[in-house]
């Protein structure tokens, strides 16, 4: 089973921090920040601060995991974070110099239902949370904590 992890990382700004896939022969969207957990991550957080630090080249404060989606061959862990800085020019991730993956483009999105929707935010399960949460009594900040509910560890 692939693990991986995934930020809703909120800024200053009111914004959440998203990036714009564009490869050849194919129409853009956009991807919460986050990747694989390796075998080497003492955790799904570890793997998720390993994660933000080579793609944005920041250090995200987690507050808690709100969503998991589970698919045949993966499952998909999703935190509510905070980012108050980052540098997406100093990104060290692997796959921004492999050839034929297309670009990435780092993009700010207002934390608002309406903005999400504008976007082909992928996968669509995590579009659709963020668009309810956003329109529920309390927005993002009301969303439980799932760790409570044992996903605590890698596999």
């Amino acid at each position: 089973m692939i693990e991986r992890v995934r930020a809703i990382a909120l800024t200053p700004a009111d914004a959440v921090l998203v990036i714009k896939r564009t490869r050849p022969g194919a129409a853009p969207y956009w991807v919460l920040p986050g990747g694989h957990a390796d075998d080497t991550d003492s955790s799904l957080e570890d793997a998720l601060r390993r994660e933000l630090r080579e793609e944005l080249a920041g250090e995200p404060t987690i507050l808690r995991l709100v969503d998991v989606i589970h698919r045949e061959t993966e499952r998909q862990y999703f935190y509510l974070a905070t980012m108050n800085h980052w540098s997406f020019p100093d990104r060290t991730g692997p796959e921004f110099s492999e050839p034929g993956r297309g670009s990435y483009e780092l993009e700010e999105i207002p934390a608002h239902a309406e903005a999400i929707e504008a976007i082909d935010l992928k996968p669509g399960e995590i579009a659709e949370f963020l668009t309810d949460a956003l329109r529920s009594t309390g927005g993002l900040a009301a969303l439980p904590d799932l760790r409570e509910s044992g996903y605590l560890g890698i596999g």
